[in-house]
């Protein structure tokens, strides 16, 4: 029988990605606080795998090495702000972290990560057209909501970044 977990420590046995999964607890559990949307939604989806990526991605080499979710709201925060270039951020991520695994350093958690980035990239939701502004950005008139009757096809991320945002203000 092979072991459950060897956390890459013997000699090519079966590696746990538990950076991932710690990440995507994490991302889960403030979205299902933040209460913005129903748990079994896409949009809840697509919101939990924005926000998993984030905070892979944000927690570097070793995420399990003793930095509390705390101590990372700030970056968390930074990265899902509106107009910070996320895309290609996880771009860049993504490609060194593939670049580091080429070179002999295994990553078992890059797999998962960059499958949830194709899904994040690949899956279309329909959703409310703010008119590339932030519902809550100052030069919409206070008076005149954004036109939710207006909706448009997005990539999964447009609607997970701005969801996780929020539900990382309310954690």
């Amino acid at each position: 029988m092979r072991p459950g977990s060897t956390n890459g420590t013997s000699g090519g046995g079966l590696a746990v990605p538990m950076a991932w999964l710690c990440a995507e607890y994490t991302a889960d559990e403030m979205l299902r606080t933040a209460a913005l949307v129903a748990p079994d939604s896409l949009e809840f989806r697509a919101g939990r795998q924005t926000l998993a990526l984030t905070i892979h991605l944000c927690d570097g080499a070793d995420p399990l090495a003793g930095a509390s979710p705390a101590a990372r709201v700030d970056d968390w925060l930074a990265v899902t702000a509106y107009g910070h270039p996320w895309p290609e951020w996880v771009r860049e991520r993504l490609t060194a972290r593939a670049e580091r695994e080429r070179h002999g350093r295994k990553d078992p958690d890059l797999a998962l990560a960059a499958g949830a980035w194709r899904l994040l990239r690949g899956t279309q939701l329909l959703a409310t057209d703010l008119g590339g502004l932030e519902p809550w950005h100052p030069s919409r008139p206070v008076d005149t909501p954004p036109n939710e009757a207006a909706r448009v096809w997005m990539p999964a991320w447009e609607l997970g970044l701005p969801l996780g945002h929020l539900a990382i203000h309310l954690w």
